[in-house]
Order: structure tokens, then C-alpha cells, then sequence
């Protein structure tokens, strides 16, 4: 009953004002007559037709109220205010109608018409016209206040006018996010057909469509395109001024229909990322499916994902290791729900790795098959301003995980590495070749264990990338800071890189250094203006001073470089897998590489700097840092002695 009632209010409030107006005038007037006539049967006990003096008296009800009740404001608001305001409008109205009526037809007279009704029609007429206001409010109101939100709420086309199309129209018909207003597709016979009730564009109307209907957001609902042609679509949206959302590729979603939830903001790696490479289901399984497998650094962007990803190929036992324990818990907690359907066996421990006691007493009880050391500290300027610790992490951390590795027999040791490890400006970057160079050099004496690396560029939406970064300042209303506008990178998705990692890692033979096809560099204010443009905003400029968001240039910080690299020579070598490769880099014995470790060592326990940074130019071929110390410790105790 309800919905044949919207059904039928449907074409009322689609009418025109002025025919709203009229619509309810008429109705008015006609409870004038019916007033009348039924005042007569009260007073008399029986219906008489409306002729004569009677009819008179009708008629001189509706011209005299109809004049009161526009002039009261009746009809300027018929269903927007139809609650107590507007009964007191009625009331006041009807009671100066009641005043002039009864004037005439009580004070006055007409023959045949009863003096009493002068007196009961306008009582009747109040009940009528006030009942007939709150019929209204309680039909039409509320669609009525619905149809106003509609108006309000932005306006949404979803390109792709396909089963996912069709299924998030149906979605969102009640949205309270955004109003769909039509479809766009490619296909050029469909354009200009009405679809579920919305009308498909050619997807060159856009930028019109923008202007005209004020439309804000597209939404793609296109989940089983390949990758490449969904950034053809994307790089033809950015000059539009709209806000994309898109559902996931088709093997992410639920089976069922699409739902509203599965909407989720434009991720930049849409824009970047490269049409996946299907795995070698053979190299994901051999290190970890059915063994004890752990990971350092568990709870890290990087290793979080190797988590994942080596869960899904169900190993017996996946120990976690990390040394913050808010890490270490999230990531458990999410893995143990995942875990609840699998015979996988969660272990959280918290550890150091450059606790050598700790790591011998975990790799002892569980004997894993196999280590993925993720464990490091990769950001530049932090390890810059705090280089001791960078390299103790980084350096003796990895030297005392491999080797107690080496000395528990462990099949195979995979080192997570950086491209900021070739021709380092950086602590960073130098700490990881060293790292590297530990492990090839332990590798070429190691008859048990398997140590290989592998190596590639930023990962999109890890800690500390410039992606969420970008994304929160363009959420806060700009600036975006960058640190130069020629800055260039390697981008690579979180999990592509860790199915390399583990890919790459099955096809050691030890002492491998393995580099990951990271596809083209990409220019990082590139990148800013693409996820400005994709959020529906635009850059401010000299070109635009009246843009949206600014880019701020901030200059390079302490150990940053314009410009990655992924290989020190040239001479990288295939391999079975089209995205990775193996690098062929130089490294020093393990007798004589110890020994400078140890000299290392001595000069990092009484953090001096200079020294430090010295015996890495030695040691990293290509190691070229800043003319200035930026160690805190040591800026600290400088301004210490200029004090004094």
C-alpha cells in the first residue's frame, strides 16, 4: 500500500510550482462547497442540492476564502512546512473567513439558507482544510524532503554501463553519498538509450555533462578491464574536475551482487601500476608451502605482505617477528582471522635482530625452512640524522640474523633490499649494500644455507611513501610538499613486490642478487598533479592561481637523490621470471669483510660520525654522502662546545 501511495505521488511532485499551487487552490475551493453542503445537512437532517440561494452560499464561500487564504501566505509552502506554522496559518486564515461569512449569511441572511450556517461552515471548513494539509505532509512530505536531499547530494556517473553498472545503479538508489544521474560507456550504440532509468553518455560528453548537471564523481564500474586500458580511461578523466572511485578488479570481489561498500577511493597504483604478471604457482610454493617459514620485520609495510602472501600458500608454520609490538599485534590479529579457516600455525615474537641470543633461542626451537629478513630501518632522513643506528640495524642486524641462519642449517635466507643500495648518497642506501655485500660474501663460504637478495624501488602506500602522504595534504586542502620538481622514482605495488620477493627467492642458488623490473621512473610531481586532478580538484599555479591545491618545492633533504638506480653495473642477467632479474656486483671476502665489520663496529658504539661515514666510502663502492653531518648526537654535542 505504501509503495502504490509513493507511486502515486510520484507525478504530483514532479509537477511545476505554479502547478502546485493551483492543484491545492482547487482543492480549497472545492472544501468550500463540500463545507457548505454538508452545514446544510447538519442544520436540516437531510442532503439538499446545491441550487438556489444554496448554491449562492457556496459560492460566495470560495470567493471569499480563496482572497484570505492567498493573501495569508497558504500557498507559498504547500508541503516544506506543513506542521504547526502552517496550522496556525490555517487557523488564523479560516478564522477571518469565519468572521465575513458569518457577517453575511448569520448577521445578514439569505432566505433558505439557515443562519446557523454561517457559523458551522467555517468550523467545517477549518477541519477540512487543516486535515487536508497534514494528509499532505504525511504523503508528500517526506518524499517530498527526500526529493530536496536528492537535489543536495552529488551528482555520480558510472562509466560502464555493464552487469557491475547495472547492479551499483540498483545499489544506490538510496544513497545517501551521491545521486547517479546516468551511465557512460564506451560502446557508441548504446549511447543516447535509456538503461535502468538513466541515460548513457558518450564518455567525450564528460567534461559538458561536468557543466551542465554539475556532475562531481564517476564512479568505474568496470572490474574485469585489463589495467592498461583502465589508465587510458583515467589519464582521459584528469582535465574533467571529478572525483573518481572505482570498484576492485573482478578477482577481488565477493561473488553476489556490487554493493555501495565495494566503492573505494582512486588509488594512485591505478594510475601507475602495471598489468600484474600471473605468478609461478611452483616458485611461490617451494620455500614455503608446508614449512616453517619465518619473517623479520613482520609488522613493516614490506613484511606485512609477505606475511599475507605466505599465508595464502599455507605454510605449516609462520613465526612473526618484530621488535614494535603495536606492529606485531596488528598484523597477528589480522593473519589470525584469515588463519581460523587453515591449518597455518601463528607465532608472534618479539624480537631484536640484533639480539643474537634472542634470534639463536627462536631459530633453535622452530628449525624454519626458510627467512625473509624485512627487518630494517629504510627511512633516509631519519637514518641520516640518527646513522649509528641505522647501521646496526641494518648492517649487524642482518650479519647476526644470516648467521645464526648459517649456523641453525636453515635452507634459505632472502634479504629484502632497496634500490637506494646502488651508488648510495645516503646511510640508508650505504647500510643496505653493506648488508647485501655480508650476505654475498657468507654465501660464497655457506654450504647449508642459501642466502640470496633482492632488490627493487618505493613500494605504493607503504610507510613513509609519498602516496598517503600526497593523499593527507590533499584531504588537509594542499600544500603538497616535494622535495624538487625533477625528483624521479620506481614505483611497484606492495603485493607484486612481495610475490617477487618470495618468487625470486626460490630460484637462489646462493649468493644471488636479484633486482625486480620496476617498469618506468616516474616523476614525482607527476604524480602529484595526476592525484590532485583525480580527486576532482586542480593545481594552483602561475598558469591556475585560482586552483585548488598548491605544490610547495622544499628542497632535497639530507641524503636524498634526484634519481634511483637498480644496478651498479650493466650487466644484469634473465631469468626464468619476465620481472626479475640477477645482477652480477662485486663484494669482499667474508675473512676480510668481518674484520672491517668489527672496526665498524667499534667506531658505531662511540657513534663517531666521521669515522663512520669514512669506513662506508671504503666498504660501498659508490658511496658518495653529503659534505655535512647531520647526526643529532653529534650536531648536539658541536653546539655544545661552541656554547663553552
Amino acid at each position: 500500500m505504501q509503495k502504490r501511495l509513493n507511486y502515486l505521488a510520484q507525478p504530483v511532485l514532479a509537477m511545476p510550482r505554479v502547478a502546485k499551487r493551483m492543484l491545492v487552490l482547487g482543492v480549497d475551493a472545492g472544501l468550500c462547497v463540500l463545507t457548505v453542503w454538508l452545514s446544510l445537512y447538519l442544520r436540516l437532517g437531510e442532503f439538499v442540492a446545491l441550487s438556489g440561494t444554496a448554491l449562492w452560499a457556496a459560492v460566495a464561500s470560495v470567493v471569499i476564502a480563496i482572497p484570505i487564504f492567498i493573501v495569508a501566505g497558504m500557498y507559498r509552502a504547500i508541503f516544506r512546512y506543513s506542521g504547526w506554522p502552517a496550522l496556525m496559518t490555517v487557523t488564523k486564515a479560516t478564522a477571518a473567513y469565519g468572521i465575513l461569512y458569518a457577517a453575511v449569511f448569520t448577521a445578514i441572511g439569505f432566505q433558505r439558507v439557515p443562519r446557523t450556517v454561517g457559523l458551522i461552515q467555517p468550523i467545517l471548513l477549518l477541519l477540512t482544510v487543516g486535515a487536508s494539509r497534514a494528509v499532505a505532509r504525511f504523503w508528500l512530505g517526506g518524499l517530498y524532503q527526500n526529493e530536496l536531499k536528492l537535489a543536495a547530494l552529488p551528482k555520480a556517473l558510472i562509466y560502464g554501463a555493464g552487469s557491475a553498472g547495472r547492479q551499483l545503479v540498483a545499489a544506490m538508489r538510496n544513497s545517501q553519498e551521491m545521486r547517479v544521474i546516468g551511465f557512460l560507456d564506451d560502446d557508441d550504440r548504446l549511447h543516447g538509450h535509456i538503461l535502468n532509468g538513466q541515460p548513457i553518455y558518450s564518455p567525450a560528453d564528460l567534461p559538458g555533462l561536468v557543466e551542465t548537471q554539475q556532475v562531481s564523481v564517476v564512479l568505474l564500474a568496470l572490474p574485469s578491464i585489463n589495467r592498461k586500458r583502465r589508465n587510458e580511461i583515467l589519464r582521459q578523466m584528469q582535465s574533467a574536475k571529478v572525483s573518481v572511485r572505482t570498484l576492485p578488479s573482478i578477482a577481488d570481489l565477493a561473488q553476489g551482487k556490487v554493493s555501495v561498500s565495494d566503492l573505494r577511493d582512486l588509488d594512485i597504483d591505478d594510475l601507475l601500476g602495471r598489468e600484474p604478471v600471473t605468478p609461478n604457482h611452483i616458485l611461490l610454493g617451494k620455500n614455503i608451502l608446508g614449512k616453517t617459514v619465518l619473517v623479520t620485520g613482520a609488522g613493516g609495510s614490506i613484511g606485512s605482505e609477505l606475511c599475507r602472501q605466505i599465508m595464502k600458500v599455507n605454510p605449516a608454520v609462520l613465526l612473526l617477528i618484530d621488535q614494535s609490538e603495536f606492529a606485531l599485534y596488528e598484523i597477528h590479529e589480522e593473519l589470525h582471522e584469515k588463519s581460523l579457516d587453515s591449518k597455518v600455525k601463528l607465532v608472534p615474537l618479539l624480537a631484536s635482530v640484533r639480539d643474537q641470543t634472542r634470534m639463536r633461542e627462536i631459530m633453535s626451537a622452530w628449525k624454519p625452512d626458510t627467512v625473509y629478513h624485512a627487518a630494517a630501518y629504510k627511512h633516509v632522513p631519519l637514518v641520516e640524522h640518527n646513522p649509528a643506528e641505522g647501521i646496526k640495524n641494518n648492517v649487524l642486524g642482518t650479519v647476526i640474523t644470516a648467521l645464526v641462519a648459517q649456523e641453525q642449517d636453515i635452507s634459505d635466507f632472502v634479504l629484502i633490499s632497496t634500490d637506494k643500495a646502488v651508488r648510495p648518497t645516503n646511510i640508508m642506501g650505504a647500510s643496505k649494500r653493506l648488508a647485501e655485500m655480508a650476505l654475498q660474501a657468507l654465501a660464497a663460504k655457506s654450504n647449508s644455507t642459501k642466502f640470496s637478495m633482492v632488490r627493487f624501488g618505493n613500494v605504493l602506500g607503504s610507510s613513509g611513501s609519498v602516496v598517503p602522504k600526497f593523499r593527507e595534504q590533499i584531504r588537509n586542502g594542499g600544500p603538497i610538499t616535494l622535495t624538487h620538481q625533477e625528483i624521479t622514482r620506481y614505483f611497484m605495488t606492495i603485493p607484486e613486490a612481495a610475490q617477487l620477493v618470495i618468487q625470486a627467492g626460490a630460484m637462489a642458488r646462493g649468493g644471488d642478487v636479484f633486482v625486480l623490473d620496476m617498469g618506468q621512473p616516474v616523476k614525482i610531481k607527476d604524480l602529484a598533479q595526476s592525484m590532485i586532478e583525480l580527486s576532482g580538484l586542480t593545481l594552483r599555479d602561475d598558469v591556475n592561481p585560482d586552483g585548488d591545491i598548491e605544490i610547495e618545492i622544499t628542497g632535497l633533504r639530507p641524503g636524498e637523490k634526484l634519481y634511483e638506480e637498480l644496478l651498479i653495473g650493466d650487466n644484469p642477467q634473465p631469468t626464468s621470471h619476465p620481472r626479475i632479474m640477477k645482477a652480477h656486483e662485486d663484494f669482499l671476502p667474508w675473512n676480510a669483510l668481518q674484520e672491517k665489520l668489527s672496526a665498524l663496529e667499534l667506531a658505531l658504539d662511540v657513534n663517531d660520525v666521521g669515522v663512520i661515514r669514512l669506513m662506508l666510502q671504503q666498504l660501498v663502492v659508490g658511496y658518495t654522502p653529503n659534505e655535512e653531518i647531520v647526526d643529532w648526537v653529534h650536531l648536539a654535542h658541536e653546539s655544545e662546545v661552541e656554547v663553552v
